[in-house]
């Protein structure tokens, strides 16, 4: 990757964390700047398995999930922005705080979250975000969260 590298497709998304179905919660991140802020995309449709149960016959996508997509998208800035892809990269939560839920995210929804770094570099293992996720310009999720990056040992 390079410095110029501004997006994450699902192809690189995938080298770069270890997240699969059913638990790999964002399609593409763009507007990568470093490791600092960025965009990620989810396109939510029924097909999740989480609909099922949560809720029958009014699916709704769970506040837990929102908050993991946007989790996995800082990764996948910081995973862009520090060049590591197909390094095994770990992500564990530490904390989660401030955290609000103002909009229902459905089937059909294209969730867009902004996520920016609070603190965090390279080298470091403990990073903290702050993000929004919005469906078409209403914030849907707002929270802060803590997380340690671990890379294996080489």
């Amino acid at each position: 990757m390079t410095d110029a590298l501004k997006s994450a497709d699902i192809a690189l998304i995938q080298r770069l964390i270890p997240h699969r179905y059913p638990f790999l919660l964002v399609d593409r991140v763009e507007d990568i700047d470093g490791y600092q802020t960025c965009r990620g995309i989810k396109n939510v449709t029924m097909n999740e398995p989480h609909f099922q149960g949560h809720f029958p016959g009014k699916p709704i996508m769970p506040g837990v999930t929102i908050v993991e997509a946007m989790a996995q998208t800082s990764a996948v800035m910081v995973g862009v922005g520090l060049d590591l892809a197909d390094k095994n990269l770990l992500v564990y939560f530490m904390a989660i705080e401030s955290c609000k839920f103002r909009r229902m995210v459905v089937p059909g929804d294209t969730l867009e979250m902004y996520l920016t770094t609070v603190r965090g570099k390279p080298g470091g293992k403990v990073w903290k975000f702050s993000g929004r996720a919005e469906v078409a310009g209403e914030v849907a999720c707002e929270a802060e969260f803590t997380a340690m990056m671990d890379l294996p040992k080489e």
